[in-house]
């Protein structure tokens, strides 16, 4: 291998914060996102779990038991990570819950809920559903909204037959009611499944009244929650409902929300298969919402991501981290679920766990190679913070995809640049050649959802659709896109030009449902280009190459591959970047 290659390869790997755009030691302290702290959380608790530590909650006569020190551990992981104590309590608690241990256990001494002990160790004050923020995508609602529609349907007398005005001394308050037929067969169940499905249809309607996507996911969750601060949380219910002991109060909230949602009966973790009661996880997390306290938008953000480990997280709403496109590496929590789970489940099996990943990434994301490195990137970064079985997994599991990517991009510089090519004509190659990738990618995902031959080409990418031309919106052409799209589906051509400023506007303002159907086969290879910025390999490598050759200084190097980078140049960052790594390719070269 000439020397030079080897330079740039040793210099784009030597410092993890040069692989990308995004502002990842913002991240180290919570600026931004919290899945670094997801992924902390997740290294201490596979960590606890393998050492024997159980985190099941019991009603034992006890003032400790040993899951509150791993919850003690979990959120002194999370705030070391950059969560407030809010956020490091949800955090916790939901990724405890994911680890298998149970929400509820009790009642009503030594009752104990998940959310709840979070909330304490942390030393926050609970909120109620009614302030808690909904993850952001690019807006955001409250719980407020489930909370009003519940109410609205209480006072309309539309939740349950009981009339509390009428009770008999001795009955309201007592186990006549509450182990007895009229709580456990009439009014914990109507109050459950009527209050859930009325605060889930709220907090629907409410997502699409302010222009959001509505998740059926959180939407049901919030109604879940809405309700359970309502009825009797962990009461059981009679037996037409199920099994004694298994089904309570919480799992009919958990069913009546999941039905409003339109949610399927089960899910299933990406990588293992394992099943999970949809009703059952819906109420189970209703329970720890509506005592977790107040977790801020980025902590509901690292929450949903936590829940785009499901294989039908996009089907459900449920985050950006689990594919098929890749996001900006703040979302990324997924990967920390799977790796957590699978090393729980293998009793510690780091390969196993590695070998899941990896085998996910090649089958759900449309870049696998750049799904790879980002993982690879964000498990690094978190391992400046704290260090673990979970980001161990990670890195193996991406490790050979990060080396032969440098790999094929410094060897292809090199050869460019020796055959007379300029760097920026050579960068410019690369991200055509990303762009032809996202296609066939897109082309092969579409013919398969739909049955249909379909074929997507990227016919225009610039900046500068809607706002008068500057230099910053032409370099970086992630925030105002220009661009336009064929997709031809069984023969017949539809062409989108003008997806953002003009295409998606009019469809959606004019209700259009043709061009509203047609958008997403334009949309999904747009956006996977747009958030290109995650990792700038095709920046940062050919400019070390050139660097490294002499052809260039590293600062020309660094602007000659911004001029080239039409695509993976989507936000700033990456000149500083690329000259940083080109001087050490030089200096690296200098002794080789």
């Amino acid at each position: 291998m000439e020397k030079e290659i080897y330079a740039a390869i040793m210099a784009s790997a030597s410092d993890v914060d040069m692989m990308t755009n995004d502002r990842i030691e913002a991240l180290t302290k919570g600026h931004g996102m919290l899945n670094i702290a997801v992924t902390c959380v997740a290294n201490t608790i596979a960590e606890e779990v393998l050492r024997g530590t159980s985190i099941m909650l019991t009603d034992h006569n006890v003032q400790r038991l040993p899951v509150d020190d791993v919850l003690t551990k979990a959120i002194r992981s999370a705030e070391l990570a950059g969560a407030d104590p809010a956020n490091a309590a949800l955090i916790s608690a939901t990724m405890c819950y994911m680890a298998g241990s149970n929400a509820q256990a009790g009642v009503p001494a030594g009752n104990r809920k998940l959310g709840a002990m979070a909330r304490i160790i942390a030393r926050v004050d609970r909120c109620g559903v009614i302030s808690i923020p909904t993850p952001k995508v690019n807006n955001r609602i409250s719980g407020y909204a489930a909370v009003k529609a519940l109410y609205d349907a209480i006072f309309d007398n539309k939740i349950s037959r009981i009339d509390g005005s009428i009770l008999p001394l001795g009955v309201g308050g007592g186990p006549l009611y509450g182990h007895g037929a009229l709580g456990e067969d009439i009014g914990f169940p109507e109050l459950a499944k009527n209050g859930a499905k009325a605060g889930t249809m709220g907090m629907l309607k409410a997502y699409a009244n302010v222009g959001m996507p509505p998740s059926p996911i959180i939407a049901a969750i919030f109604g879940a929650a809405a309700i359970l601060e309502i009825v009797h949380p962990d009461s059981e219910v009679g037996e037409q409902y199920g099994q004694l002991f298994k089904t309570n109060s919480a799992y009919i909230a958990g069913q009546g929300a999941a039905e409003a949602a339109g949610l399927p009966k089960t899910l299933h973790i990406r990588g293992t298969g394992e099943e999970y009661d949809t009703a059952r996880l819906v109420g189970d997390l209703g329970v720890i919402l509506k005592d977790i306290g107040g977790p801020s938008v980025v902590g509901m953000i690292a929450f949903e991501e936590i829940l785009s480990s499901f294989e039908e997280s996009l089907a459900i709403g449920a985050g950006f981290s689990g594919g098929p496109l890749q996001p900006p590496l703040g979302h990324m929590a997924a990967d920390a679920v799977l790796a957590m789970k699978v090393l729980i489940s293998t009793k510690g099996d780091v390969e196993k766990a590695a070998d899941r990943l990896k085998d996910i990434k090649d089958k759900f994301w449309l870049e696998p190679e750049y799904a790879k490195i980002a993982t690879n990137t964000i498990a690094r970064k978190s391992e400046q913070v704290q260090r673990g079985p979970v980001t161990k997994a990670m890195i193996l599991a991406t490790d050979g995809a990060r080396a032969k990517a440098l790999r094929d991009r410094a060897e292809f510089a090199y050869r460019q640049l020796k055959e007379g090519k300029s760097l920026r004509e050579t960068v410019r190659a690369l991200d055509d050649e990303k762009v032809r990738g996202v296609e066939a990618a897109c082309s092969a995902v579409f013919s398969g959802m739909m049955g249909k031959q379909i074929t997507v080409k990227v016919t225009g990418y610039k900046g500068c659709a809607r706002r008068k031309p500057n230099d910053f919106l032409q370099k970086y052409c992630g925030f105002d896109t220009d661009a336009s799209v064929e997709a031809t589906v069984d023969g017949q051509k539809v062409v989108l030009n003008g997806l953002s400023q003009k295409v998606i506007p009019d469809a959606v303002l004019t209700k259009n449902k043709d061009v509203l159907g047609a958008i997403p086969l334009a949309a999904v290879p747009v956006t996977e280009l747009q958030l290109s910025g995650h990792t700038i390999i095709n920046i940062i490598v050919p400019a070390a190459v050139a660097a490294a050759m002499g052809k260039l200084t590293p600062g020309a190097a660094a602007k000659e591959a911004i001029a080239g980078a039409y695509v993976s140049s989507a936000i700033p960052g990456g000149k500083p970047r690329a000259e940083e790594v080109a001087k050490r390719a030089v200096r690296i070269a200098s002794e080789l």
